[in-house]
């Protein structure tokens, strides 16, 4: 019996007994690797914006004081969408990966090389808003049209909907109600909570959540929270063992969260390619794109009930 949760925290989850996700080809674990595709869509002078975005770059934070173009900052996003977007979805390519992409719809916009990549090799699609904005801080007529936008603009630049919404920034109270009334996704990603996708309530409809990771994720690095891609692999693969060995009893989902601007990077691109290296000699994972993710999970454990 597939969980529904009605709105309030959980912090139950499907406990002792979780599902078997039944992941196709009998595989015991799931992996999924996203590429946030954000370079383009972030604050800074020329856009109109009050301060230059300097987050997960190797920038230094406050170096530049607001009101100033902090050319560093500028010029390392562009890096991720100039090279290191290319760096990345060459070597997916070249092994036959699923990758999903994790794209602001103002990114799209600015790069038409991308957003043709993007188009002509099928890559899913999920939507990370269309620039960095906080929904947290809005009120819900603001969101509405925030959403309404984002998801119009990967329409225009890719040809084709997002399956999946994952807010840049915290989601607010309402933002998982309003995806639902806009319609069209699949599943959201803006939950950390798990190891498997799940059911929410959101009034009377059932709406699948998918999981995303801040913990398996590069962020790691432009933190320094890692230092080095040595230590990222290591972390990678070390989550995969675990994971992988208790899939043997209880089948698990990985997610791995990269973006071009810092594991595009060729000191970090590395760990990258061993840690696809170490996938790839296990024959029973399945490598799958997020909404295949959810395609599977809405046909294998479907809502049941909402209370």
């Amino acid at each position: 019996m597939t969980p529904v949760a009605n709105g309030v925290r959980d912090f139950v989850g499907y406990g002792r007994t979780p599902p078997d996700p039944r992941w196709p080809g009998g595989a015991r674990l799931a992996l999924v690797v996203v590429l946030n595709v954000e370079e383009g869509a972030e604050p800074s002078i020329p856009d109109g914006d009050e301060a230059s975005e300097a987050a997960l770059t190797d920038a230094i934070p406050g170096e530049v004081s607001a009101g100033r173009r902090d050319f560093v900052a500028e010029t390392l996003f562009e890096y991720g969408s100039r090279v290191g977007f290319w760096r990345l979805t060459e070597l997916f390519a070249e092994r036959g990966m699923p990758l999903t992409i994790n794209a602001c719809a103002a990114a799209l916009r600015r790069n038409g090389e991308i957003a043709a990549a993007i188009r002509d090799g099928g890559l899913d699609l999920c939507c990370h808003g269309d620039r960095f904005v906080r929904y947290y801080r809005m009120d819900a007529a603001e969101e509405r049209a925030a959403i309404a936008a984002a998801y119009l603009g990967i329409v225009e630049t890719i040809g084709r909907p997002p399956l999946g919404w994952q807010s840049r920034y915290s989601s607010s109270e309402a933002t998982r109600a309003l995806l639902v009334e806009h319609g069209g996704f699949l599943y959201d990603s803006d939950s950390y909570a798990d190891d498997l996708p799940y059911w929410v309530a959101v009034g009377d409809a059932p709406h699948l959540v998918v999981p995303h990771s801040f913990t398996h994720n590069d962020n790691r690095l432009a933190t320094a929270k890692l230092g080095t891609a040595e230590d990222f692999y290591d972390h990678l693969a070390s989550a995969f063992r675990v994971l992988h060995a208790e899939s043997a009893r209880r089948p698990r989902m990985m997610t791995v969260s990269l973006h071009s601007r810092i594991s595009g990077q060729p000191s970090r691109f590395e760990a990258i390619r061993r840690f696809l290296d170490l996938v790839s000699a296990h024959d029973d994972v399945w490598c799958a794109g997020r909404s295949e993710i959810a395609r599977h999970w809405m046909a294998t454990h479907p809502a049941e009930s909402v209370p």
